[in-house]
């Protein structure tokens, strides 16, 4: 399904420069305050999958087959009730959040967005008043055009493919090398390894499934989702490139 160009960005993706320039806690940090709107993003968009492929209201009523109801459940559960590195259960998102707390990175603003949601603010302008990093923003927003212009199959191909293993093993190596030096990232680490173990392996297998549920053979639907996977591995590639400016302005200034 997936095309020469989208293979090339993904490479790109994995052998990204952002990698190599985590070297320090602060580092560690200042990706982890902008990511994880990235981590949030993801949940949203999972969530509009459910809704678009399940009954999510009353009187329940059986919407979509079977096979795809299966595999966005079995994603949605593992992703919102999961459990953390003492088994309580918790979300993948309120996961990273303990990550970032147990770090010392800040977690006012993604607070002051959830809270400014909650009180009925759009994305949009959530965004703007909590001061979001502008490559968190901007991920975000294209997320939420995505959503409202693309068709499910479409969202279904950027949650598969454009989401869901795109932290490689070099990132896990460099956490552990600064874990070993005393830096208090042992939460952090069990979130990456668990990210990987689940969206790497079970829930890539399930989306890709899920996609192809939704494209079946169709030469036009499979066009399109040749064209956002292209978008969804450019959209990651900004965000990472802002977070590359972020950590070498923070060093040069």
């Amino acid at each position: 399904m997936e095309s020469v160009v989208i293979s090339d960005k993904k490479e790109k993706l994995i052998r990204h420069s952002l990698y190599s320039q985590i070297s320090t806690l602060r580092d560690v940090q200042i990706f982890m305050e902008s990511h994880v709107f990235a981590v949030w993003d993801f949940m949203s968009l999972l969530k509009n999958l459910q809704t678009s492929l399940t009954c999510t209201r009353t009187p329940w009523m059986p919407v979509g087959t079977p096979a795809t109801r299966f595999f966005i459940n079995e994603i949605v559960l593992g992703e919102e009730s999961d459990v953390d590195p003492e088994g309580n259960y918790t979300s993948h998102f309120e996961l990273y959040l303990k990550a970032m707390e147990e770090c010392g990175a800040s977690t006012a603003c993604i607070h002051a967005f959830i809270k400014l949601l909650g009180e009925g603010c759009s994305v949009k302008d959530a965004l703007k008043i909590c001061h979001a990093p502008a490559e968190a923003a901007k991920f975000v927003n294209c997320t939420f055009d995505l959503l409202e212009n693309k068709s499910v199959h479409e969202i279904a191909a950027l949650f598969a493919y454009g989401r869901e293993d795109l932290i490689p093993g070099m990132f896990i190596s460099m956490v552990d090398i600064l874990h070993a030096q005393h830096q208090n990232l042992s939460c952090l680490i069990y979130y990456l390894k668990r990210h990987i173990e689940l969206d790497g392996d079970h829930h890539g297998r399930l989306s890709a499934q899920m996609t192809q549920e939704l494209v079946g053979n169709d030469p036009v639907k499979g066009q399109e989702v040749i064209e956002i996977i292209d978008l969804g591995y450019q959209q990651r590639i900004d965000f990472w490139d802002g977070i590359v400016s972020r950590i070498y302005a923070e060093k040069h200034n």
